[in-house]
């Protein structure tokens, strides 16, 4: 082999390896950038392959799990999929109904494992998510909370269009310190301009505030429900594991296949409606 062909092999090299680690980074940012929608389906043998089907300790069990459970295995609850597969089933279709009628799905989960799953997850069916603390009054003070989004929007927009370039230097800096602040408390719901229609829960025990305000304001909850939790007030619980990123990823995945199924149907609702609008009507003959 020629100096050149050797230096040209070691290029070619180089630039794969980069790509892979692009790749890599890619697919670490969006956790569902290679993910197959279109061939998901809900069945059991998915599940099992992604650990489902694992739950918590025998000695950490709720009671209120106990239909859930199939068993136990070397001290470990072991979930009932056909229990999962029942439950996901129902709860997959009402997300796509609702969303299919315009309204909106909050994606939840603030766990530290979870939190970059939801929002790769509500960025790809452009959904609002909250993966960090939750904000008391997001839903029982949604107008306050509205008020500060917009205020965030309002301002991004300002900082785009150079509107603050009229101020001093340290005035710049202390509005980027707040606009910077206020995105990383709500920049997931500064686009939810009205109540969710449902919201997604991934753990029940961290995410407890969120559930409260929702059952007060007499919103939908569907959630992942693990051995440990209790699901009482919970309208679609899914039997599932929410600590594997394996499980977590599928799960997620089937709500968010659901989310875009719901908006394509009302996307093609929405074509045939105007269609119909367009198309003149003929004139009834008259004898």
């Amino acid at each position: 082999m020629t100096e050149e062909k050797k230096v040209a092999s070691v290029e070619e090299g180089v630039a794969e390896a980069a790509t892979e680690k692009i790749a890599a980074k890619r697919i670490d940012e969006d956790y569902f950038v290679d993910f197959d929608f279109a061939g998901l389906k809900i069945d059991m043998n998915t599940m099992l392959k992604a650990g489902v089907h694992f739950g918590h300790q025998k000695s950490r069990k709720n009671p209120k799990m106990d239909e859930y459970i199939f068993g136990t295995r070397n001290g470990v609850n072991i979930m009932d999929l056909q229990k999962t597969v029942a439950h996901l089933e129902e709860a997959t279709q009402f997300i796509e109904k609702i969303v299919s009628e315009g309204q909106d799905i909050l994606f939840v989960g603030t766990k530290k494992q979870v939190k970059r799953l939801i929002e790769s997850a509500a960025k790809k069916c452009n959904s609002s998510y909250v993966i960090d603390r939750w904000l008391g009054g997001t839903f029982t003070n949604f107008q306050n909370i509205s008020g500060r989004t917009r205020f965030l929007r309002d301002g991004e927009e300002k900082m785009k269009r150079g509107e603050y370039d009229k101020y001093t230097k340290f005035e710049q800096m202390k509005i980027a310190e707040e606009l910077e602040r206020l995105e990383r408390r709500m920049g997931g719901i500064k686009h939810m301009m009205r109540m969710p229609g449902a919201i997604f829960v991934t753990g029940v025990n961290e995410d407890d505030l969120a559930i409260k305000e929702a059952i007060k304001k007499n919103i939908p909850i569907i959630a992942l429900v693990d051995t440990n939790v209790n699901p009482s007030n919970i309208d679609y619980p899914i039997p599932a594991n929410e600590d594997a990123i394996s499980s977590l990823r599928l799960m997620i995945g089937y709500v968010v296949k659901a989310v875009l199924a719901g908006k394509e149907k009302a996307k093609t609702s929405q074509t045939a409606k105007m269609a119909a609008v367009a198309t003149p009507t003929k004139p009834v003959a008259t004898k």
